[in-house]
């Protein structure tokens, strides 16, 4: 299979671009400046003492091509908030997953609950960017950078007073992510060269994780509460970012609290 990340962000790097020459740093940040919806994205996990739902809105995704036909991102985020979710996940990618930074806006003029801008940062500049439509937290992909880079990315976002998700996929970017000590770090369950699944991730990884003072996060392939037990059962880890399982179910909302209950 193609890499499909390294086109992901070969098209990124060229549709930055394009945003940088209309949207300049000054202008971002003054309209940051007028901003007043932000919420600490880890803290709201850090205080919840139950399972934490990370509840993701995607259009669509290279695995899975369109994933909801209808799609109307009020809507999800509504059915996400009465049911009780932890914070947001919002696909802001244009090219793969059809997302927009607009949708993160929209949902924060409408509700209060954290959200997380979740793209290829790729560029200290897609801070502000992100932060300028209204997000709370921002992804560090470690995969996706050189070390210089997710430094240059961590700096930016905490000086934005963001919070960070940082995103391993095996255990030597695992052993990077902590250096990055106020971060939080997330366990992707999918191989983001390959696309394939495995929740076994979590385990291997929290192995390598397990010292970190931070929340932990277990990312893709929780089809139900028995993988998001399996994984609670053999880590403790309490924390999970969600969303083609929730976005495919007839009944998603029985599902969030179905998830909510495995530690009981």
């Amino acid at each position: 299979m193609t890499n499909v990340l390294n086109k992901i962000i070969k098209d990124k790097k060229e549709s930055l671009n394009f945003i940088k020459k209309n949207h300049p740093i000054d202008l971002l940040e003054r309209k940051i400046s007028k901003l007043n919806f932000f919420l600490n994205f880890k803290q709201k996990i850090k205080d919840n003492n139950n399972i934490s739902l990370i509840s993701e809105i995607k259009k669509a995704s290279p695995s899975e091509g369109v994933i909801v036909k209808d799609f109307n991102h009020l809507n999800i985020a509504k059915m996400y908030v009465e049911n009780g979710a932890t914070c947001l996940s919002v696909l802001t990618e244009e090219k793969y997953f059809l997302g927009k930074l607009d949708y993160i806006q929209d949902i924060k003029n409408k509700f209060k609950i954290p959200i997380l801008a979740k793209d290829f940062f790729i560029d200290p500049y897609q801070v502000a960017l992100s932060k300028s439509f209204g997000c709370d937290c921002i992804l560090i992909i470690i995969a996706a950078l050189n070390g210089k880079q997710a430094d240059e990315i961590y700096s930016e976002a905490v000086k934005h007073n963001l919070s960070v998700i940082v995103e391993v996929h095996d255990q030597k970017e695992a052993e990077k992510a902590l250096e990055y000590n106020k971060a939080i770090i997330g366990i992707n369950n999918r191989n983001l060269k390959t696309l394939e699944v495995s929740i076994n991730n979590t385990i291997s990884i929290f192995e390598v994780v397990k010292s970190h003072a931070e929340p932990l996060v277990s990312e893709s392939g929780i089809k139900n509460e028995n993988d998001a037990k399996f994984i609670f059962d053999k880590t403790g880890i309490k924390n999970f970012l969600i969303g083609e399982s929730l976005l495919k179910s007839d009944n998603p909302g029985d599902l969030m609290k179905r998830l909510k209950q495995i530690n009981q």
